[in-house]
């Protein structure tokens, strides 16, 4: 038998070619997957990824090249999943493929650098709260707008001048005060809660934490917010830096396992998704595997709970034409589509409009829009046509990073719609109107 010609992958997290022989290659996945419908090329599609990883694994292809290239360009908006007959957990290959990459492939220094700052600041609450006042100037003084209108950024990196375009606008100077750690429930207590409040969603979205815990609250649910909370590891596992992936998930099981809460709250898709993969993404470490599956077993998304639990207290009439988004890590990845439309809908006064292609990804996909802005930038043109169609008030999504993008696209198209987290529509019914 020929030796093999390159070892492009080592054991560590090794794609697992077990799961890459469930792939058929029937094509399927091909009408479902973002890049594969923009560029038209077999390697931008799952089953062609899947196809450079087994060559990879069976040593025809180097760690370099077409496999980084196309692995790089996927999304990681698990839209094949579903789309699949043969089950292929696409999910696992690619995180284990970009884990290779990520640990044993040199990129260029600029990229490296775009990488190591990403990574040493969204993960970390603390450092962005420190970040909201340099914001808010950069915002109110104009530098933003003379930056942004000058092309300056472009001109240096496309990368720079993605990541200045998704900075969030900053209302106070000051970054948002902590949440109470302990909510007591309005009325007769029906459950006891834990609220993940996130990294960026701590400090850019926390209008959305706050309305969650009224909403919950409302919903005869004492909320429980562990003070000190870190990175649930998303962003990491997503991009394939595994091993920081999981030591960010032991922190977040070591805060949240002791409180005796019947469920863990999320409202951030990729945080759902990546925590109710904690059993698998620590199924090996001896110590952290049990503990790990009893955090996921209890990961509600919030508009999940909502459906589930039943809607109580009275909801009030709200007059706005709504669409939906469907966050690729809540639809795809969790399987949740139905219930924040249910919920959306029991809200009086709300005109509901379904949105052109709401389950294809609009190009935001983690810091996917950072460090692939021309990709990204084609998939928000395509969605932000369908956001215009519906001539809504506010279009909604469970997913920070969603909102962002989408945002950016409506600026950028001169529209007059609003985002927000479908959990804010109920609570602006329960308080009565609109902020």
């Amino acid at each position: 038998m020929e030796s093999a010609a390159f070892r492009a992958f080592d054991d560590v997290d090794r794609p697992s070619p077990g799961l890459i022989d469930d792939c058929v290659h029937c094509g399927f996945c091909l009408s479902a997957c973002p890049t594969y419908l923009e560029t038209g090329s077999e390697l931008d599609s799952p089953r062609g990824r899947i196809y450079l990883m087994k060559s990879a694994g069976e040593g025809k292809i180097p760690l370099a090249g077409s496999l980084v290239t196309h692995l790089d360009k996927c999304l990681g908006c698990l839209a094949c999943m579903p789309a699949c007959p043969s089950g292929v957990q696409y999910g696992s290959l690619i995180e284990a493929g970009r884990s290779q990459i990520e640990r044993r492939y040199e990129r260029p220094l600029f990229q490296r650098l775009l990488r190591s700052l990403i990574f040493s600041l969204f993960p970390y609450p603390g450092r962005l709260r420190l970040m909201t006042p340099f914001f808010y100037l950069y915002e109110k003084l104009g530098v933003r707008r003379l930056v942004e209108s000058s092309g300056i950024l472009g001109a240096v990196s496309q990368n720079l001048a993605q990541m200045e375009e998704m900075l969030p606008k900053v209302n106070s100077l000051l970054p948002p005060p902590s949440l109470p750690e302990v909510v007591p429930a309005k009325g007769k207590r029906r459950y006891r809660v834990a609220l993940l409040t996130g990294c960026v969603q701590s400090v850019f979205f926390a209008r959305t934490n706050e309305a969650t815990v009224r909403v919950l609250a409302e919903n005869g649910c004492e909320v429980v917010i562990p003070r000190g909370q870190g990175c649930c590891g998303a962003l990491s596992v997503h991009s394939g830096r595994l091993a920081e992936g999981r030591d960010f998930a032991r922190g977040l099981i070591e805060k949240f396992e002791g409180l005796d809460a019947d469920f863990l709250i999320i409202n951030s898709a990729g945080c759902g998704s990546t925590i109710k993969e904690y059993g698998h993404i620590l199924k090996d470490d001896p110590e952290y595997a049990a503990r790990a599956g009893a955090v996921s077993a209890k990961a509600r998304d919030v508009m999940e709970f909502l459906s589930e639990a039943g809607l109580a207290g009275e909801l009030k009439n709200l007059n706005i034409k709504v669409t939906y988004q469907d966050a690729c890590h809540l639809g795809h990845a969790q399987g949740i589509k139905e219930q924040p439309r249910s919920v959306i809908r029991q809200i009086p006064g709300i005109e509901f409009t379904e949105l052109t292609e709401s389950d294809v990804c609009c190009g935001s996909a983690g810091i996917y829009n950072l460090v692939q802005p021309e990709m990204s930038r084609k998939l928000l043109v395509r969605k932000t046509s369908h956001v215009e169609e519906t001539k809504a008030d506010y279009i909604v999504a469970g997913n920070p990073g969603c909102l962002l993008q989408i945002e950016k696209g409506i600026r950028q198209k001169g529209l007059k719609m609003k985002t927000a987290h479908p959990v804010e529509l109920l609570d602006w019914s329960y308080r009565g109107g609109k902020d």
